[in-house]
Parts: C-alpha cells; structure tokens; sequence
C-alpha cells in the first residue's frame, strides 16, 4: 500500500487515537463529577472536589493539545511532558478515587 505524496495515510490510526484521548478525557469527567457530587452532599472534603476537578482541568489541557497536533497532514510524535502530564494525571485521578471508596 503507498502513502500519497504530501498526504496523510489514508489509515484510521489519527482518528482512532483521536477518540481514545475523548475517551480519556470523557471518564475523567465522570470521576470529577463523582468528586464534586461527594463534595456537595457532605461525604468527601471540598478539597477533594477542588483536587479531582484540577487534574481533569489539566487533563483536558493536555488532550487537547494533543488532539490539534493530530489535525495536521504528519501528525508531530507526542511530546514527552504530554506523555508524563497524562500518566501524572491518571495517577493522581486514581489516587482521589482510593481515597473517596476509603
């Protein structure tokens, strides 16, 4: 199979990743709303709310970022602080949810 000159592989591949990162972005969403409706109804700390709702903030930064480096012709490979900010990100989401089950 030959790539177009000047063109993108006709594959799915930028769009595929490109719904992964919504993906991403859409459960962490979930998990701040989860936070805040803890905050409100009195069973977790307004800190916790304020921190799940940062690292979601931050989150959805990232993708987005990521996301508008896919649109162009040859998508540029990620940055590595785009790679450590997402798995920082994931990691500190996680640890906000052991501690809202513990």
């Amino acid at each position: 199979m030959s790539v177009p000159s000047g063109g993108r592989d006709p594959g799915a591949q930028p769009e595929r990743t490109r719904l992964a990162w919504r993906r991403t972005t859409l459960a962490a969403a979930v998990a701040a709303l989860l936070g805040v409706r803890a905050a409100v109804h009195g069973s977790g700390p307004a800190a916790y709310a304020a921190a799940v709702v940062l690292v979601w903030l931050a989150l959805l930064a990232l993708a987005q970022r990521r996301i508008g480096a896919l649109a162009a012709a040859r998508p540029a490979v990620v940055a590595l602080g785009t790679v450590w900010g997402t798995a920082l990100c994931v990691v500190a989401l996680a640890l906000c949810g052991a501690l809202a089950l513990g």
